[in-house]
Formats: C-alpha cells, sequence, structure tokens
C-alpha cells in the first residue's frame, strides 16, 4: 500500500513513523496511507517557507499572477484526474468533485488579478508638499488547515490568494482524503512557484498545534467543525497571530405559503442530499410556514428521496455516494436514532442502506424528518450527513425568530414570491450567507465566505475582498519634500493641514 507524501520546498518527503489509513469510502477498505507529520517535519517546513519569503515578497505582483495562469490551465487540463483522485478517497460523485474542483478554479480567477487588487491608495498634497499613500504588504509565513469535504475547493481558497500576495504558505489538509490536494500542489510547481513557497504538511492535532505554537507562522485560516474553529482561534490568538477559523452550520430553509413548491423541492433535494450532506452549507431544516406547507412538502419529498441514485463515487450519474468513513457513518445513524427516541416523524428512513457491488461502503440513505421541534438533537446539532428535518411554524417572523435563535449563522435561504417579505428577511435575519430562491447562497470568488454567530471566528470572511484583507497588512505612508528655499520654525502643537 502507497504512502502520500509531504511536500516540502517543492520535493516529495518521504517520513518513517506515524500514519492513519486513507479509505474508499464507497468500497469501505484502506487503499492508501499517509503520513502523520512529526516535529521534524513541521520545523522543515516552516524553515523552507521563512527561506523563501524574501525573494517571493520581492517578486512583482504581475509575475506572482503569471503563475496563478499558468496553474488555472493545469487545473483544467487536469480536471478529471483531480476529480477521480477526490471521489476515491472522499465519496462524492464524479459530477460533484467536478463542480468543487470548478468553484476552486474560480478562486484562482480572482488570485490572476493580484495586480489590481494590491493596488493602495494615494493622495498629493495632503498638506503643504506632503503626499500620503497606503501600501499593502504580506504578512510573511501563513498557514490553512483545511477539512476533509472539500479537499480541492477550500484549499484553493486559501493559499492561491494567499501566495498572489507575496506569502509564503504552509497547508495542513484532511488526512482522511489529501491525494488530491497534494497533487494540486504539485501542478503549482509545475506552473513555475519556486521552491518554499508552498508546503504541504500531512497531519493531525500535532501539525495543527506546531503550526499554532511557531513564532514564524503570522496567520491561520481554518475551516471545519466549531468545536476546533474556537479552540484553534483561542490558541492562535493568544500568540498574536491573525486568525479566520469557519465553524459549523445548522442551515434553514424557510418555505413560504407562495413559493413555488416545484421547484422548491427540487432545490431543496439538491441542497440537502448533495455530497451526501457534508457540507457546511448544506440545508438540514426546512422551516415551513404552516401546516398546509409542510403536509406538501412532505408528500413531495417523499417520493423524490425513495428515488435517489446512490452508489459508489467514481460511478457517473448518481446523485449521492456514501459518508466519508465509517465512523461518520455511525455518528449520523446515532442522529437518526436520536431523533426517533425524542419523538419526531420519520419518515424517509436512510439505516441500513447496501449499495451492490459495495456492501461494505458508509452509506446512509436520504433521511427525512417531520415534526422536529427546538431541543432535539437532530435540530440543535450539525449531522453533516443526508439527514433533512422539517420544523413546523406559523409565520414568517416565527421562522426568523427560531434562525436568529439558534447559535449557528452560516448560511440560509427563503422559498417565496413576495419581494416584502425577501426584503425583511434578508434585512433582519442573523445570518452570514443569504439566498432568495437559492438554496446553497455560496458567495462566488470576487464576494467573500463567511458565517456569523459561532460559524466564525474572527474578523474577516474567507477568499475575496476579504482574503487580500487578511493576508496583508496596510502600511500607510506620508511624505514631504520641503522647497530648498524655505526655512521653517518647529511645530510643536499637534500637526494639523
Amino acid at each position: 500500500m502507497s504512502t502520500i507524501a509531504h511536500l516540502i520546498n517543492g520535493e516529495l518527503v518521504q517520513q518513517a513513523g506515524r500514519s492513519s489509513a486513507v479509505f474508499n469510502p464507497s468500497l469501505g477498505k484502506p487503499v492508501r496511507e499517509v503520513a502523520l507529520a512529526n516535529q521534524d517535519i513541521i520545523r522543515a517546513a516552516i524553515a523552507s517557507a521563512k527561506a523563501a519569503f524574501p525573494a517571493w515578497r520581492k517578486t512583482p505582483p504581475a509575475k506572482r499572477a503569471q503563475v496563478m495562469f499558468r496553474f488555472k490551465q493545469l487545473l483544467e487540463a487536469n480536471r478529471d484526474k483531480i476529480a477521480q483522485l477526490i471521489s476515491e478517497e472522499h465519496g462524492k460523485t464524479l459530477e460533484d468533485a467536478v463542480g468543487e474542483l470548478q468553484r476552486g478554479i474560480e478562486n484562482v480567477e480572482y488570485a490572476c488579478g493580484v495586480p489590481e487588487l494590491l493596488k493602495g491608495e494615494y493622495n498629493r498634497n495632503v498638506g503643504p508638499n506632503i503626499d500620503s499613500w497606503s501600501d499593502f504588504q504580506p504578512l510573511g509565513v501563513v498557514a490553512g488547515i483545511t477539512p476533509f469535504n472539500f479537499p480541492a475547493m477550500v484549499p484553493l481558497w486559501m493559499y492561491p490568494l494567499a501566495i498572489a500576495c507575496g506569502n509564503c504558505f504552509i497547508l495542513k489538509p484532511s488526512e482522511r482524503d489529501p491525494s488530491s490536494t497534494l497533487f494540486i500542489a504539485q501542478l503549482l510547481h509545475e506552473a513555475g512557484l519556486p521552491q518554499g513557497v508552498l508546503n504541504v504538511i500531512n497531519g493531525d492535532k500535532e501539525a495543527v498545534d506546531g503550526l499554532i505554537e511557531a513564532p514564524e507562522v503570522k496567520a491561520i485560516s481554518f475551516v471545519g467543525s466549531t468545536p476546533i474553529a474556537e479552540y484553534i482561534y483561542t490558541e492562535a490568538n493568544k500568540r498574536g497571530k491573525r486568525v479566520q477559523a469557519l465553524g459549523g452550520a445548522k442551515n434553514h430553509a424557510v418555505v413560504l405559503p407562495d413559493a413555488d413548491l416545484d421547484n422548491t423541492v427540487n432545490a431543496l433535494m439538491g441542497a440537502a442530499y448533495g455530497s451526501c450532506g457534508e457540507r457546511c452549507m448544506a440545508i438540514s431544516v426546512v422551516v415551513a410556514v404552516g401546516d398546509q406547507v409542510a403536509d406538501k412538502l412532505v408528500e413531495k419529498l417523499k417520493p423524490k428521496i425513495a428515488e435517489l441514485k446512490i452508489g459508489a463515487g467514481t460511478s457517473c450519474g448518481l446523485d449521492m455516494g456514501p459518508l466519508v468513513t465509517g465512523a461518520a457513518r455511525d455518528k449520523v445513524v446515532g442522529y437518526i436514532d436520536s431523533g426517533v427516541e425524542q419523538g419526531a416523524t420519520l419518515v424517509v428512513d436512510g439505516r441500513g442502506l447496501k449499495v451492490s457491488g459495495c456492501e461494505e461502503g458508509f452509506f446512509v440513505g436520504g433521511t427525512l424528518f417531520d415534526h422536529v421541534k427546538p431541543g432535539m438533537k437532530v435540530y440543535e446539532e450539525e449531522i453533516f450527513g443526508p439527514v433533512l428535518c422539517i420544523v413546523r411554524v406559523n409565520s414568517l417572523e416565527d421562522a426568523m425568530q427560531l434562525i436568529n435563535d439558534h447559535e449557528y449563522g452560516n448560511g440560509t435561504c427563503l422559498f417565496t414570491r413576495d419581494g416584502e417579505a425577501a426584503r425583511l428577511f434578508c434585512d433582519e435575519i442573523e445570518v452570514g450567507m443569504v439566498g432568495v430562491n437559492v438554496p446553497l447562497p455560496v458567495p462566488v470568488a470576487y464576494h467573500s465566505f463567511g458565517g456569523w454567530k459561532r460559524s466564525l471566528f474572527g474578523d474577516l470572511h474567507a477568499y475575496g475582498p476579504d482574503g487580500v484583507r487578511f493576508y496583508t497588512k496596510r502600511k500607510t505612508i506620508t511624505q514631504r519634500w520641503p522647497q530648498r528655499a524655505s526655512h521653517e520654525a518647529s511645530q510643536f502643537a499637534f500637526p494639523s493641514l
């Protein structure tokens, strides 16, 4: 069985010692091993990035952008191979993997515009013979810690922009599905990235703590669960680092009586069950305004869930693959058990699903609960699986209160034909990303991604304009060249125009 290496100073580095199995979740068996970084590997990655920084920060932004243009072309040329690697180790369908990669490529395209993005402000004659301008400079060595559910897209949220801004980057991807992440990083070196500017270390908590504790690492980006996001934010902040730590979610979709229910149901199917529900923007709660709406939704959703095409992710034409690990499957099954025990109505039960030819795979079928209430575990906690809950309320105001009371505030959406209701919802809902008749309101690359409340720790969102601000520090220069013939007296009062 092959062992997945680290990428340090542009070279693959093998390491003896601790390792972890990488599974094909469709088959339920390990297919590779990944080395888990020890302190020597962590220090080597940091030293490589630190050594590369002085030359890279002085590289003109236009030349950095040229590397990103070539990188984009290589990603597109290797699309099918990358999708295959994602599907083999994560389990998502090939079509979903291609979509994930495309959203990542959009962030590379944004990074290609870095000469424009790094333009500062300039003012001439802010005072007598005084000019002032702002400059945006890189931080130095920065790091990213990324989750299993988007092994291509989320790293591409981070390091292309960070590197284009002049930083050197250390990436710690998920140890569950690292192959596509490593291959993509190798493509960036093929595109002409100098050695040491991007390093990839595979690992677990030891690697995370090593990056947090290293004084050379000036900033950390993270996407994952809320407990780990809070831990990284707290520990890194203690050490004076910048942190953007994106955590968990419980995304609600509100359905009003005037909504187009056929289109709504189609949208909910993809948003709830796409990628087996392993998305931080997945819709896991439908808030139906009125019993009539809820009854119709159940009536329309039930047969569609039964028709879901589920199988090995590497097959084409499927709707859903397996969950990423056996532990993830068991956790989701435990949530379904809890929902039944706490009194929710189980309309469709996805437990015990067996797929022909993949009997040992980590599968859970599409699941639907009705009459879910606040306080139930299936409502309060992030399930991260193909489980959709219906909560019944009497008004839009009740629905909004329900959402605003929840500890998470990542994404939400409203299905309606009523512009006044939509405007009220967008204005008053306490959630970071809002859709109107859009079930997965993931911002495009030239906006920024991030939630509110316990879905985000830190002041700046991921990628887009906030990404540029996160990976740079502003320097303001005020310059004066007095006329040679002038003789000025000392000024003791605070200077003003």
